[in-house]
């Protein structure tokens, strides 16, 4: 069968529709999940973005070794398998980091498109006036990275310049020239939602009409009180906006795939790599990087991502129940396309648990960003089984236990009366570090503190 896949960068989970959100439109998504599988516990594995790439790509784990790097030439990845079984492979995406020099994420694809100019792109030099959106100060490295989109965006004019759209119509183009090949796998990767965010005034009007103030269109990382309540307001309807735009465009593409005649005859994949903060436990952002010593843990708004897959032969319209990450996803894809998976994978088929021959397939899920071997930097690390959450940072922070299915927002911390659960969660996270290859020198570090050894 062909096979279509299709992230986007930094979207909220419970953002969707079909995932319970009520304010934001999703209608496009919304209709694809009544035709496909809904995954109500898929987590990300390699945190942030380039990781979560290699996790995809790959089938293996990459926070515990090399963390934001490239792809190392010679990996064996999903896209180069899935060519030598004789399928066309094709990525198309806007995503700068992942094609910027020497990244080498486009390994192994029959052919790829890169949309040029998202966020920091070095690509538009032209000497166009520059004007911040709100006080620079409110900004995530203004000159870095808002000052290169500002330039990048200037001759910017109507709704199909924006870099989703652009994405989008490149894929349906490539479809309708390749679609007669007897078996392909288009990898769609766009930046949106990611910021900065600047969709068309329309869509953010649909969120914050009549709004006068500020626009912060690429929010500093920090603790969220250096925002008034009517700009976070506002960020909120700008991140909304973004994603009623990527609903919008992604709509067009299933469209086309039904047009075509190919519908019944594709498998189609939508996730994420990751969320973000927007006043949540304080944070607004998705990491620290002005105390990068320090660490944030990754709550639910960050780890847990939205998977809808519609695969031929299976149930439409159903609720998943298993446990799964990023790593799951590329044993999964060769199983659909009757390839053969390498055998030191971390990930492992979806396919029979979603045919019913396997209850599960992996017991805990773990998003960490990439471990230190500085003893003083503390990563925290998210451990769950899908109903007990820890927050993890060996010895360097007293370990968080949440329990899901009645703390959902993860507002009390319950590890005092919980300690043997914390204690299980922590000697499974520790053997997967080992079975994934962590150096001891990383492993000693996430070792627990006295009155949490294991065992005891």
């Amino acid at each position: 069968m062909n096979i279509v896949f299709i992230i986007s960068d930094t979207l909220r989970r419970e953002y969707l529709g079909c995932y319970g959100n009520s304010w934001i439109q999703t209608p496009n998504l919304d209709m694809f999940a009544r035709e496909a599988l809904v995954f109500d516990k898929t987590y990300t594995g390699s945190f942030p973005t380039i990781p979560n790439r290699n996790d995809i790509m790959s089938g293996r784990y990459a926070f515990h070794a090399q963390g934001w790097a490239p792809l190392p030439k010679g990996t064996i990845v999903v896209q180069e398998l899935l060519r030598r079984a004789g399928y066309v492979t094709m990525l198309i995406t806007d995503h700068t980091q992942m094609l910027a020099p020497g990244m080498n994420y486009h390994q192994g694809f029959s052919g790829h498109q890169w949309i040029r100019g998202q966020c920091s792109d070095r690509y538009i030099t032209d000497p166009v006036p520059i004007k911040y959106p709100c006080d620079p100060k409110k900004l995530r490295q203004p000159e870095r990275l808002v000052e290169p989109h500002l330039r990048n965006v200037w001759y910017r004019r109507q709704e199909s310049d924006y870099f989703v759209c652009q994405t989008m119509r490149r894929a349906m183009n490539w479809l309708e020239r390749n679609y007669t090949h007897e078996k392909f796998m288009l990898y769609i990767d766009t930046f949106d939602v990611h910021e900065p965010w600047d969709p068309p005034r329309w869509y953010v009007d649909l969120y914050d009409p009549g709004y006068e103030g500020e626009e912060v269109i690429y929010p500093r990382y920090d603790y969220s009180g250096y925002l008034t309540e009517a700009e976070l307001r506002h960020v909120r309807a700008l991140y909304a906006g973004e994603i009623t735009m990527l609903d919008r465009w992604v709509g067009f593409l299933l469209q086309k795939i039904k047009d075509l005649g190919i519908w019944d005859d594709t498998a189609i994949f939508f996730t994420t790599d990751h969320g973000w903060y927007h006043g949540e436990h304080g944070y607004i952002g998705k990491h620290t990087v002005l105390e990068p010593k320090k660490g944030w843990p990754l709550y639910e708004e960050i780890c847990h991502i939205p998977l809808i897959a519609k695969i031929p032969g299976l149930d439409k319209g159903k609720r998943v129940n298993l446990l799964n990450q990023p790593t799951d996803l590329m044993p999964t894809l060769l199983d659909l396309a009757d390839v053969p998976a390498p055998k030191n994978l971390h990930g492992r088929s979806m396919l029979p648990a979603l045919r019913g021959e396997e209850e599960s397939i992996r017991d805990i899920a773990v998003a960490s960003p990439t471990l230190s071997d500085d003893p003083e930097t503390r990563v925290y690390s998210t451990v769950t089984d899908g109903e007990w959450t820890l927050v993890y940072a060996g010895n360097l922070a007293e370990p968080e236990l949440y329990h899901l299915p009645s703390d959902p927002k993860q507002r009390r911390n319950v590890l005092e009366e919980n300690r043997d659960v914390a204690r299980d969660l922590i000697e499974k996270y520790i053997k997967t570090l080992r079975e994934i290859g962590t150096s001891e020198r990383r492993l000693r570090l996430r070792m627990p503190k006295e009155d949490m050894r294991l065992g005891s």
